[in-house]
């Protein structure tokens, strides 16, 4: 068996896991890719202030300012006052919050399976392998 580059591994995989992620983007049309990303962050590690839900979802601070306050005018974020600096607010995921996200997972979730359902045993085993070496890739973080 022939030994794959690491570029040239980079360079197949890139495409595929970028449409991939596309396609079960599509699966919801109720949030922005970043309105998406900004909830599944607080849900997780919320209540946030907004510099510290910049830095996390790697955005600039006015970015996630607009993002939070288009997710509160639909009543899935609330803002309160940030009891340890007063001139900064909290963000939280509100119960409307975490029932779309939920649907939304879950639509994605029924989309990847439906796909995975037609493959082999041997390729299920396979994809199960590389998830968790890309879930190592992803902890690791930037070096």
């Amino acid at each position: 068996m022939a030994t794959i580059s690491t570029t040239d591994l980079a360079h197949r995989l890139r495409p595929v896991i970028t449409r991939l992620a596309r396609r079960m983007r599509q699966q919801t049309s109720q949030l922005s890719p970043t309105q998406g990303a900004a909830l599944a962050t607080v849900d997780c590690h919320g209540p946030l202030t907004p510099s510290e839900l910049a830095s996390r979802e790697r955005i600039q601070r006015p970015t996630a300012t607009r993002v939070v306050a288009r997710l509160e005018e639909a009543g899935l974020v609330t803002r309160t006052a940030d009891p340890a600096d007063r001139r900064s607010h909290l963000i939280a995921i509100t119960p409307a919050g975490t029932e779309l996200l939920a649907a939304v997972r879950d639509r994605k979730d029924a989309y990847l399976a439906q796909r995975l359902d037609r493959l082999s045993p041997e390729d299920l085993a396979a994809l199960d392998r590389a998830a968790g070496i890309l879930e190592r890739l992803l902890e690791e973080g930037d070096a």
